[in-house]
């Protein structure tokens, strides 16, 4: 495998640079360095995306009928990496990056003509219905009913988890339209307009006392039969498809070198337990050069994946394993934030930050008194938030053992 980018690579990455210097505002980079989560300020978000979109480069990975670049897998993965780099708040991953391949791959022409443009523009902005109060990581066991009334599915149930269910205006969720022996069968594919009567969100305040997830209730919902992707009872196959894009194709390990990279440089100010710098301590220095060489080494995983993937393969068992180390070498990384934030990194002030969502109960200073640094009060939020990220896109559990059985034959 050649590690090294082409010249041809290079002068796109240089492209990049130019346009990320020029169209970043200094109010965008802070939205992104800012970000308690993986999901950055909402409004922020839609703003860098409409900046993307007028350069016509909101959705790298779409076909180039619907939107897309005509970029080659390499290109995707620089613009991504840079994008990263240079502090980009992230967009919503619900509509560009997961339901629309699924409505590419799996819709009618007339879904493709209405969701795709509103989708790139904004207009459309999703949330995703699978996990259920007694389904999580057995996504499979989901429950909630849909009963075909003439032209409609009628709705009944509960989704729990919903990212951002009450700034979104649709919802593509997994419904139970048959039972069957195989619980996988029976599962239908479904959009779902959050302005229809009988629908009710109910934030959920997490840990980070942030309320971007919620449970939402469904009371006789009427939804037209003309919103299900793919076939009635054959959801399941749309699911599937559409995990491959939620847990991988993106630039992970840029993101938790820049992280390893603000650890490092506090870790040099601040005092560690023997009265020198914390860098200095043996014991901290050992475990931030081991996050450093496993990102290093996630990073080299990564363009393995993408190697494979210019080579007409698929990544397969690859993207749980990259979504394992990712994910749990984040968790580290937030450790030693924590750490390197020392007392300052304990105290409780979101209004330094820029959260995913609304933050319940807080009211802030009137001076908007700040104790330490901005990336101080940011530490113990994404600690905070950073352990589901071990759960969320199946749990690592479950991608070990799909690993098992993929790469292992167990």
């Amino acid at each position: 495998m050649d590690l090294s980018w082409s010249p041809a690579d290079l002068e796109f990455r240089d492209e990049v640079r130019a346009f990320l210097d020029e169209k970043l505002t200094p109010e965008l980079r802070r939205a992104g360095r800012l970000m308690t989560s993986v999901y950055s300020d909402h409004d922020a978000g839609l703003a860098w995306q409409s900046i993307l979109h007028e350069r016509g480069w909101a959705a790298p990975a779409w076909p180039v009928e619907h939107g897309g670049c005509d970029w080659s897998l390499t290109q995707r993965y620089v613009f991504s990496r840079e994008s990263t780099l240079a502090g980009a708040p992230a967009l919503s991953p619900m509509g560009i990056r997961m339901v629309a391949h699924a409505i590419i791959a799996f819709g009618t022409p007339e879904q493709k003509e209405y969701f795709l443009p509103r989708i790139l523009t904004g207009e459309v902005f999703f949330c995703q219905g699978y996990s259920e109060p007694e389904s999580g990581s057995d996504l499979a066991s989901l429950s909630m009913a849909a009963v075909a009334d003439g032209d409609d599915l009628v709705c009944t149930g509960s989704k729990i988890w919903t990212t951002h269910a009450r700034e979104a205006n649709w919802m593509f969720a997994l419904v139970r339209t048959s039972r069957a022996a195989k619980k996988q069968q029976g599962i239908t594919f479904l959009l779902i307009d959050m302005t229809t009567p009988g629908i009710e969100i109910r934030p959920l305040v997490m840990t980070s006392g942030e309320e971007i997830q919620n449970q939402v209730f469904f009371d006789d919902v009427r939804v037209p039969q003309d919103n299900v992707i793919g076939r009635i009872d054959d959801g399941w196959t749309v699911a599937k498809y559409l995990l491959e894009f939620e847990r991988g194709g993106e630039a992970t390990a840029p993101a938790l070198q820049v992280v390893a990279d603000e650890v490092a440089t506090a870790a040099a100010t601040q005092p560690g337990p023997s009265g020198g710098r914390l860098i200095d301590d043996p014991g901290f220095a050992r475990r931030l050069a081991d996050a450093r060489i496993r990102t290093d080494v996630l990073e080299i995983l990564e363009y393995r994946v993408l190697a494979a993937l210019e080579g007409g393969g698929h990544p397969g068992s690859d993207s749980s394993m990259l979504k394992v180390l990712s994910t749990e070498l984040s968790q580290v990384l937030t450790e030693l934030s924590m750490e390197a934030a020392g007392p300052r990194g304990r105290v409780y002030q979101p209004h330094a930050t820029c959260p995913g969502g609304p933050v319940a109960d807080f009211e802030p200073p009137a001076d908007g008194y700040v104790s330490g640094e901005p990336w101080q009060a940011v530490a113990p939020l994404r600690y905070l938030n950073d352990r589901a990220g071990s759960i969320y896109a199946g749990s690592n559990e479950i991608q070990r053992n799909i690993l098992a059985k993929a790469a292992l034959g167990l």
